[in-house]
């Protein structure tokens, strides 16, 4: 059975409008969760990428990250790849570079980002990845975005630059800021840029997606690694390091990534990317209570900017699609 096969439920129960319009509120609530619980592992991840510096290094947790998920998901995975494997033939450029972009670009820029900066700005820079959705959405596919979403974006942009400057926006202007905060931006370029790239992911069993993009992500950062070891920066997982191999193998990089994928599926990468804004919450509540990292006001300033971002925008996306069923269900 395809992973949550709940727009076939939508369509079995059209008949009747009552049923209907209850349905498509479930399943709108069970999208929120998904997405939600995708966030809240994301919020984590920076935790642990937090927790990792100094026990295993950026690029080493990257690709051991892929190889124990990739050990986990290929017994799993065997029936449904067999089934898709001419489908996914047909695509394997495009799902390798989807787990390029994805996991391997955005994890190890990630990663590297925390050896620099906390991991309370990591995580609210993080909700700068929606921005990049609308922008390149518009860019490439001319999709409009509207007028309650370019508020929420331009909310999100000032809590993002707040971050980024550490209080001081003028240090923009000078371009004074942080690696680590640079780093980031360029890990939510790529992110961003994964998740418009998604719509042409081509229909075959989720577990088939996240495998061959796992696997694709793993190759990918075997040459960064060897740069890594090369370069005398190599520093393998000590106990501590293992445990964040652990979460990261089975959380931000299977559970989340699964979730993810199917709430773009269910509502559309504008949308779904919006709740990327909810990792800096969670980031930096869990910076906070676990690695006891000074909460300071900019930051607060920061993330009250970010979550009236994604309210607006949210508002607005389930407005334009309540308007659009309306439309639907009169034409039927």
């Amino acid at each position: 059975m395809h992973f949550l096969q709940l727009p076939q439920f939508t369509r079995a129960v059209r008949c009747s409008k009552p049923v209907a319009e209850t349905a498509g509120v479930i399943m709108q609530n069970i999208v929120y969760v998904l997405l939600f619980l995708t966030t809240l592992i994301w919020g984590g991840n920076a935790v642990a990428g937090k927790l990792a510096v100094g026990h295993v290094s950026p690029f080493m947790l990257t690709t051991l990250r892929w190889i124990l998920a990739v050990l986990i998901l290929l017994p799993f995975a065997i029936r449904p790849l067999r089934r898709d494997w001419p489908v996914i033939r047909k695509n394997l450029p495009l799902m390798a570079v989807l787990g390029v972009l994805g996991f391997t670009l955005f994890n190890a820029s990630f990663y590297t980002a925390l050896n620099y900066t906390s991991a309370v700005n990591v995580s609210i820079e993080q909700g700068a990845i929606p921005m990049v959705i609308i922008a390149l959405n518009f860019l490439l596919f001319r999709i409009r975005a509207t007028a309650l979403q370019l508020a929420g974006f331009v909310l999100s942009l000032i809590g993002i630059a707040l971050t980024a400057s550490h209080g001081d926006i003028s240090r923009l202007a000078e371009l004074d800021i942080n690696t680590g905060d640079l780093f980031m931006l360029l890990a939510v370029v790529f992110y961003g840029t994964y998740t418009v790239a998604l719509r042409f992911k081509p229909d075959v069993h989720w577990l088939s997606t996240i495998t061959v993009l796992a696997t694709s992500a793993l190759l990918a950062s075997l040459p960064f690694v060897a740069w890594e070891h090369a370069s005398d920066r190599l520093i393998l997982p000590d106990t501590q390091g293992w445990l964040v191999v652990a979460y990261t193998a089975l959380g931000p990089s299977i559970l989340s990534q699964v979730l993810y994928i199917r709430g773009n599926e269910l509502i559309g990468a504008n949308r779904a990317g919006l709740f990327v804004n909810l990792v800096p919450i969670f980031g930096t509540l869990l910076s906070i209570a676990i690695l006891g990292e000074v909460f300071e006001p900019h930051h607060a300033i920061a993330l009250v900017l970010v979550f009236c971002g994604i309210g607006l925008a949210e508002y607005s996306g389930r407005k334009a699609a309540s308007m659009s069923a309306r439309v639907r269900a009169s034409v039927d």
